[in-house]
């Protein structure tokens, strides 16, 4: 059951409305039968000092979300009421990572659910773009997470052909293909998006997979891989109904526009302007922030005096973690933020490449 829900969280992830949410929540109703039926069976010797690591940080991080909520008194809700559970998912994501150490999925489900997420992503992607003639491919989100979780499966999916490879499993000819062809559909959805964000990331993930695959593929192999993966983002790049190098372009004016003061209003402008209003809010209140609900007030404040431009009242967030982070909660709260993007960093630090590309 654990490897049917893992393999449905990952695989419907972007591809189906609100799987996000009501997959875990299975998953959480899996183990609640499974704290009468099968813990007393479970290898509790199997968690280690990793486990414990990555569940503080998890507790500390949805701990002081709840502290911040009851301190400042507003529980967000988000876009759309989505995210009115947000505050309440890092505890049970610490809950659900001891149960799946307990009872591992198979990691080939894993990386099926990988390859699936992202052929599904792409596949949406080209549909909305080329038959439905949408400016971004979004499949009726926000076309930013969309596009950037495409993008981390595509990334994900070339980690499982260096899996395969450096497992012995897998080593049929149809799961290279497989795996290589979901990491360009990601890659395509992520595009397709308009999501400029991801592109930035694009590059890195690109060396980081080269970088893996040393040792586990031949030389090669690895270079036709990345010269095909590179080959395809230029095609789509220099193909204009794709709307990549529109998007590009458009960003550049966008930059020079806001620098000379000619519009502060566009895309990228409303980000710039989003960040300097978090910034100057952080540095009123450093230590612990302005606090959930207070911060959209300060801001609008801002707003109000004329230093900010009126069109960052619209978002519900300042379109950075860390600023928004800073900003909201502080330096204690910049702090558990990046606990949270550290320490899974520092633990697979120092795996090698075998051992990193076995999950579970």
């Amino acid at each position: 059951m654990n490897s049917a829900g893992v393999f449905a969280f990952i695989a419907l992830l972007i591809v189906t409305q609100w799987s996000y949410a009501v997959v875990p929540l299975l998953l959480a109703a899996t183990l609640l039968a499974g704290l009468v039926f099968a813990l007393r069976d479970a290898d509790w010797q199997g968690l280690d000092r990793e486990d414990g690591l990555f569940c503080l940080t998890l507790v500390a991080y949805g701990g002081l979300w709840l502290l911040d909520v009851w301190r400042s008194g507003h529980w967000p809700v988000g876009e759309g009421n989505q995210g009115i559970l947000l505050p309440l998912w890092p505890l049970l994501a610490a809950v659900m990572l001891v149960w799946l150490r307990l009872f591992p999925p198979d990691p080939v489900v894993l990386w099926q659910g990988v390859g699936c997420g992202a052929l599904g992503a792409g596949s949406i992607a080209l549909y909305e773009r080329v038959v439905l003639g949408h400016e971004r491919a979004s499949n009726g989100m926000n076309a930013i997470p969309f596009g950037n979780l495409a993008l981390l499966l595509g990334a994900l999916s070339l980690l499982a052909a260096l899996w395969s490879s450096g497992t012995g499993k897998g080593r049929h000819p149809w799961w290279l293909l497989f795996a290589l062809s979901a990491a360009m559909a990601g890659l395509l959805g992520s595009l397709l998006s308009g999501t400029r964000g991801g592109w930035i990331a694009m590059p890195f993930l690109m060396l980081l997979g080269h970088r893996a695959a040393a040792g586990l593929m031949p030389s090669n192999v690895r270079h036709c891989i990345l010269g095909g993966v590179v080959v395809m983002l230029m095609v789509v790049l220099l193909i204009p109904q794709t709307g990549v190098s529109g998007r590009i372009g458009l960003a550049v004016d966008n930059v020079q526009q806001y620098w000379q003061d000619e519009s502060r209003g566009t895309s990228v402008g409303l980000r710039l302007e989003m960040w300097r209003a978090g910034y100057a809010l952080f540095l009123e209140r450093p230590l612990t922030g302005w606090g959930e609900g207070h911060l959209e007030a300060a801001r609008d404040a801002l707003v109000e005096q004329g230093a900010r431009h009126p069109g960052i009242r619209q978002h519900d967030q300042l379109h950075s973690d860390l600023i928004d982070t800073a900003a909201r909660r502080g330096l204690v709260g910049l702090s558990v933020l990046l606990l949270l993007y550290l320490v899974p960093l520092w633990l697979s630090g120092g795996d090698s490449p075998r051992q990193a590309l076995t999950p579970i």
